[in-house]
């Protein structure tokens, strides 16, 4: 099994410190990014490491893994952009952004360029409807109020 730093498993700890002791297990979702962000994707000899850790069948945190689609299963770019494409976020521009994005990458939805620099991914609803359009970079930071000048700028900040 893929073993995690002592760093990483000292977070999850401070994660299963939340719960009473015979209740590890809800910090799965917790653990698993923390491990993804250590690993940069979830293997699943991985996610069998997090669920012996919290003391819990691994198919249990497979499915967690599974059904959540800010899990990466299979390796990702250094820089994971996901684009809202929900009806809010394409009522303000999101197909424009997304055509943008995906011409200035010269990758597709769901691809890595070849570099391995750059994944680029559809998500669902990320809560801020408000702000779009809008994109995820790396699953924690929010970039709103898109626009093909602002998307030119963030894709050469990661460079």
């Amino acid at each position: 099994m893929t073993m995690l730093t002592a760093e990483s498993l000292a977070l999850i700890d401070q994660e299963c410190a939340k719960y009473p002791a015979e209740q590890r297990q809800s910090a799965v979702m917790a653990a698993l990014r923390i491990a993804q962000t250590e690993k940069g994707w979830l293997a699943k000899d991985t996610i069998a490491y997090v669920a012996d850790y919290l003391g819990m069948p691994a198919i249990a945190a497979y499915e967690v893994a599974t059904f959540y689609n800010m899990y990466e299963l299979a390796p990702v770019g250094r820089h994971k952009v996901t684009l809202c494409t929900n009806l809010p976020c394409q009522l303000q521009g999101a197909d424009r952004i997304g055509a943008h994005l995906q011409n200035k990458l010269g990758i597709g939805f769901g691809e890595t360029t070849p570099d391995g620099r750059y994944t680029l991914k559809e998500g669902e609803c990320m809560g801020a409807c408000g702000h779009g359009p809008l994109c995820l970079h790396n699953n924690h930071q929010m970039h709103a109020h898109l626009t093909p000048e602002s998307v030119d700028k963030l894709l050469d900040e990661l460079k």
